[in-house]
């Protein structure tokens, strides 16, 4: 109705409002639906694909926006020629937009409930010789700081070597924050490691809630 009213006053303001339509609908959807939904629009959730930062870290909200603004240059001179060929010769198939925001698509399978022994294994953890930490530590841990700490276990496999040593030591420096435990008991233990045993502490606390029964 809009496109016809300006038509009948000028096919240039008609033609001017269609292309600003479009540019706010396709470019202005991608950076909505990727930002507060963390890489995702509804296709790439269908599809179990996101969006995250190369180097693993928090997806910055001026990446979403150059790697949508791209979308015109991927797309030259039609269906995403110019960001296919982008694809074939990046070594991560990124297409330009990736390129320039420093993103890239992966795939992001859901993920089952948690088995501790899949993230612990059978080490040793020496956080648990402290008890009066470890309950210290489950009090001032938020929910979103343990999950924040899982899902980094899960998709460590996934970074590159620096960015997972890098991602490591401020998930580690952030739980000494929280509590110090004494020097021997993280003597000899990796970030990577130490972020195990938090895990491996908060996520019991989880299962062994007191009054929660399984359903049998």
């Amino acid at each position: 109705m809009v496109v016809f009213v300006l038509a009948l006053l000028s096919a240039d303001l008609a033609w001017a409002f269609m292309a600003l339509s479009y540019f706010l609908i396709s470019i202005g959807y991608g950076i909505v639906m990727e930002w507060f939904w963390q890489g995702r629009t509804i296709g790439k959730r269908v599809l179990h694909l996101r969006v995250m930062d190369v180097n693993g870290l928090r997806l910055q909200f001026s990446q979403v926006v150059v790697r949508n603004l791209f979308r015109f240059v991927d797309n030259i001179p039609g269906l995403y020629l110019v960001g296919g060929i982008a694809c074939l010769l990046s070594a991560r198939s990124q297409r330009l937009g990736d390129l320039a925001a420093n993103t890239i698509v992966v795939w992001n399978p859901a993920i089952r409930q948690p088995s501790l022994d899949t993230i612990t294994s059978d080490k040793y953890n020496s956080l648990r010789d402290y008890p009066h930490l470890v309950a210290r530590l489950r009090q001032r841990t938020t929910p979103a700081e343990a999950d924040i700490a899982l899902r980094a276990l899960f998709r460590k496999n996934i970074l590159e070597s620096a960015a997972r040593v890098e991602l490591f030591g401020k998930i580690a420096a952030h739980f000494r924050s929280i509590v110090r435990f004494p020097q021997e008991a993280t003597d000899g233990i990796s970030d990577e490691r130490y972020v195990h045993n938090v895990v491996d502490l908060l996520m019991q606390q989880r299962e062994n809630r007191p009054g929660e029964t399984q359903a049998g």
